[in-house]
């Protein structure tokens, strides 16, 4: 759920100190910070795009890889997250479900440019050969300046239960 992260500087003396938090100004910033040191997030991703574009009219932020060629989906919001990033996510996911390895390594390479292809980037990213079978799952993750009450109720909900399509068969 919600990670608080809170910032120390250590001064000459030795005595400690939090840094306020400000507002961030742009989201772009925030997306090219991610882009440099992808670490921010976790050791275990490779960016693969941003601002990809779904078929479904949405534009992803950020597209990872992680070393078992599973996707994630990174959404940046400065501020609060509204309720409806919770919509968004789950639309860029119900494209992302259905990528073919060949899709993938097509957005991968536009990408990745002098840093690809895919499974180069992906051996000096992880010390691994990418894996046969790519997309077996994927991962959402919402990056903001914060969460708001209704969101982290609506993620907790789909966190656990067993949500399952019931359709007229």
């Amino acid at each position: 759920m919600p990670q608080n992260t809170r910032i120390w500087q250590v001064s000459d003396t030795g005595s400690l100190s939090e840094i306020s938090k400000t507002r961030l100004d742009s989201e772009a910033k925030l997306e090219e910070w991610l882009e440099t040191d992808i670490g921010m997030i976790g050791d275990d991703l490779l960016v693969i795009g941003r601002q990809v574009s779904t078929d479904y009219g949405g534009v992803i932020d950020c597209l990872c890889i992680d070393s078992k060629g599973d996707l994630v989906i990174i959404e940046l919001k400065r501020d609060l997250t509204p309720r409806e990033v919770t919509a968004q996510v789950l639309d860029y996911a119900s494209w992302v479900t259905d990528l073919s390895s060949d899709r993938i390594t097509e957005i991968a390479d536009g990408y990745l440019g002098d840093k690809g292809p895919l499974d180069v980037a992906f051996l000096q990213r992880f010390n691994e050969d990418l894996p046969e079978s790519l997309n077996q799952s994927h991962r959402m993750l919402v990056v903001a300046g914060g969460i708001d009450s209704s969101t982290e109720r609506i993620v907790q909900y789909l966190a656990t239960s067993g949500i399952r399509k019931v359709g007229s068969e």
